[in-house]
C-alpha cells in the first residue's frame, strides 16, 4: 500500500515544492495526477488506498492520455497545445521506473524459458505471459508481452 514514504506522497511533497517555486506548469501537471488518483481511490462501492504499482499504473495512463491528445492538437495544427501536453508526459514520466531496453528484456525471457525447461517452447505464447507475469511491476510493467525477435 501506499505509506507515508510512498510515490503519492512524493507527489504531494513535489506539488508544495512547485507552488514555492512558482512553477505553475509542474504544480498544475501534479494536481492533475494526484487528481486521478484520488478519483481512482474513491471510485467503486468502497475507498481504498492505492499501491504505488497501482498509482504506477494509473500515471502510465495519464501519459499515454497525454501523448494520443499531443498527437491529436498536431493534426489539428495547435502546436502550442501539443507541446504543452508533450512538457506534462515528461513531467509525469518522472514518477516511472525506467523502461527496460530490448537487450535486458531478452535475457530475462532466455531465463525463464531456460528455468521452464521443457514446460514451454522458447516462442510459445506462454513463455512471454509467464514472463510478463513475474516481472509485470517495475520497468517492464506496460511494456506489451511480445515475441523475442521481433
Amino acid at each position: 500500500m501506499s505509506t507515508e514514504n510512498g510515490l503519492k506522497s512524493r507527489i504531494q511533497a513535489d506539488i508544495n515544492d512547485a507552488v514555492r517555486a512558482g512553477d505553475d506548469l509542474l504544480k498544475s501537471t501534479l494536481r492533475m495526477a494526484l487528481a486521478a488518483i484520488m478519483n481512482a481511490e474513491v471510485a467503486g462501492a468502497e475507498a481504498v488506498v492505492l499501491s504505488d504499482d497501482q498509482i504506477i499504473n494509473l500515471l502510465r495512463s495519464e501519459v499515454k492520455k497525454r501523448a494520443e491528445s499531443a498527437d491529436i492538437y498536431e493534426q489539428a495544427g495547435r502546436a502550442e497545445s501539443a507541446a504543452t501536453e508533450r512538457k506534462e508526459m515528461v513531467i509525469i514520466e518522472k514518477y516511472l521506473p525506467a523502461a527496460m531496453d530490448e537487450a535486458a528484456l531478452a535475457g530475462i525471457v532466455a531465463e525463464e524459458v531456460a528455468n521452464a525447461g521443457d514446460q514451454i517452447e522458447p516462442r510459445d505464447g506462454e513463455s512471454l505471459r509467464l514472463v510478463h507475469g513475474r516481472h509485470a511491476s517495475g520497468a517492464l510493467a506496460g511494456r506489451p508481452p511480445r515475441r523475442p525477435g521481433r
